[in-house]
This record gives structure tokens, C-alpha cells and sequence, in this order.
């Protein structure tokens, strides 16, 4: 037994933004996926993944019963299928920033959910907010507190534009520039990142009242920015924008990049070979990249492995 396939997702701007509602652009990332499995002999992997199937499904049992009115799942198949050795056998890299607990939840919900919102129906914002909805909460087993994005990127494969909390809409991205210089990639920190810890000391920092004015004048400044100059096709403008989010975020979230980058992003700063920001929540995963030049961001970054996400 094998079921669809879910993919990881990137969210290329929006990251702690968007829980001081900022903008936001998710969009789907092929190159890892992910599916629910049973197989008769099981790998050591598929059985810590069923083992942490388990404990999922007690959580849905027990939201199922205080939220009976925001879903219900056909917990008697899960539960027997979960007996069986089910697992979520997945290719994408788990504290990487791309989104590995939000294809498990779009998959338990694809096959488990009742009277589920599919992908075929007009999706309205009332169906994007009610999807959106549920996923936080069923995500919130892994993060402690989800904006369920990644599940319904991951759900629906298509790229997500969040205006505010309460206003998603699916889009369109421009389409890839075969010959073009530009790109948005991603470099490997080599390090598992930890989304609560991060989440926990940006929560800490928002009691600060500094802190609090920086991330409205700037960073949600310039995060609302760059998805406008990206959706519009204005890459002069995304570059400058990028650039100077870059490094408020340098400045104002230091302790979400790996302390070993500190350097490597100031010199693509200095340089304008590449921009750095977060991907999800740092602390480790992956360091999102944008460049005017690939070929150049490749040479300044010699000694790191690059993974080429959006050509311009």
C-alpha cells in the first residue's frame, strides 16, 4: 500500500512575519515528498515513523473530541492501519525549514479526513481559512503553535499568498526564466533546526517594545515588499528589497542564524553576489538565497552546497 504523494514547501518571504501579519508567499517544492506506507518488512526508519504515527493519532483522537465541529477523521481505519505498520515514508529533510511535518498532516487528512475540501472544489477564502484552520491544529502536535501554511501548500500544491491572517488566497508566480541569471536557492546550514526553541525566543522578543517597532517599520516593511516586487515581476526592485531584509534580519534575529553564517551573510551584504534570509523558523535547515547571478553566488559560496529552487 502506497498513497499520493505530498511535497515540501518553501516559503520564499513571510517567516515570523506573518504572525504580526505580514505578507506571505508559500509555494510548493517538488524536489522532496512524501507518502503514507505500509510494507511487509519494515526498516528501522518506517518503524520510529509508525511509532510517532501512534502518538499523532492520540492527538487527533483527543482534538476530534474537543473539536468535533472543525473535523473528524475515520479514526477506525487509521487506527487499524496505524496497527499494521503504516508509516509516512518521506524524503524531505525534517528540521529543514521545507516543511516535513505539514506533508504528514496533508496526507493523514487526505486519506482519514470526513467530508474533507478537495482540491477540485472552487476553493473560496472561506474553504483556503477553514483548510488553513484545521492544519494549524493538527500541526501544532509537532511546532507547540502552527499557522498550518505548510500542510496546505503541502495539500494543495500550489503556490499560497497570504495577505493577513485572515486573508489567503491561492496564485500564480511568474513563470521560470530559462535563460535568466537570477535565482532563489537554498544552502544547507549542515544543522537540524528546532522550530520551537526559535518560535519560543521570538515570542520572548516580541514583549520588547524595540523590537516590536522594528519588525512593523521594517521587517514586515520590507517581507510586504519583496512579495509584491515578486509576484509583479520586478526584480530590480525585489533585489533592493531583499538586501535590506536581509539585514534587518541580521541584525534583529541573530540567534535563528547558525552562528557560523553570521559571516557568510554579512559578505553577501557587502558583496551583492547573493541576499540571505530565514527558511521557516532557522536555527539550523536551510538559509534561503537570492541571487542576480547564479554563476557568481556559486563562486562566493564555493565551499557550500547550493540547491537551485526558482531561476529568474
Amino acid at each position: 500500500m502506497k498513497g499520493p504523494l505530498f511535497y515540501s514547501k518553501i516559503l520564499l518571504f513571510g517567516e515570523y512575519g506573518i504572525i504580526k501579519d505580514s505578507k506571505g508567499l508559500s509555494i510548493p517544492y517538488n524536489f522532496y515528498n512524501g507518502a503514507l506506507k505500509v510494507d511487509e518488512n519494515p526498516s528501522e526508519e518506517a518503524i520510529k515513523s509508525n511509532t510517532n504515527l501512534r502518538k499523532f493519532v492520540t492527538y487527533l483522537e483527543q482534538l476530534q473530541q474537543e473539536q468535533t465541529q472543525l473535523v473528524t477523521f475515520n479514526l477506525d481505519v487509521l487506527n487499524t492501519d496505524v496497527e499494521r505498520g503504516m508509516y509516512f515514508d518521506s524524503s524531505i529533510p525534517q528540521g529543514y525549514g521545507v516543511g516535513s511535518s505539514g506533508a504528514l498532516v496533508a496526507a493523514i487528512y487526505d486519506k482519514y479526513a470526513n467530508d474533507k475540501i478537495t482540491v477540485l472544489e472552487n476553493l473560496t477564502r472561506e474553504k483556503l481559512l477553514q483548510l488553513k484552520t484545521i492544519f494549524a491544529q493538527m500541526e501544532s502536535f509537532f511546532h507547540g503553535k502552527s499557522s498550518g501554511l505548510d500542510p496546505l501548500n503541502s495539500y494543495l500544491s500550489i503556490p499560497i499568498l497570504i495577505n493577513s491572517k485572515d486573508n489567503i488566497e491561492a496564485t500564480g508566480i511568474p513563470t521560470q526564466s530559462t535563460s535568466g541569471k537570477g535565482a532563489v536557492f537554498l544552502l544547507d546550514s549542515g544543522i537540524v533546526g528546532e522550530t520551537a526553541p526559535m518560535v519560543n525566543i521570538f515570542m520572548e522578543n516580541l514583549k520588547d517594545q524595540g523590537f516590536r517597532t522594528m519588525l512593523k517599520n521594517q521587517f514586515v516593511k520590507y517581507t510586504d515588499a519583496c512579495v509584491e516586487n515578486f509576484l509583479g515581476g520586478d526584480m530590480k526592485s525585489l533585489f533592493s528589497n531583499t538586501k535590506k531584509l536581509s539585514k534587518v534580519v541580521l541584525n534583529n534575529f541573530k540567534p535563528m542564524i547558525p552562528e557560523q553564517f553570521h559571516g557568510i551573510w554579512q559578505k553577501g551584504i557587502d558583496t551583492n553576489d547573493y541576499y540571505l534570509k530565514l527558511c521557516g523558523s532557522g536555527g539550523g535547515g536551510y538559509i534561503l538565497g537570492f541571487t542576480e547571478d547564479l554563476e557568481k553566488a556559486k563562486l562566493s559560496l564555493k565551499d557550500y552546497k547550493l540547491e537551485v529552487v526558482y531561476h529568474f
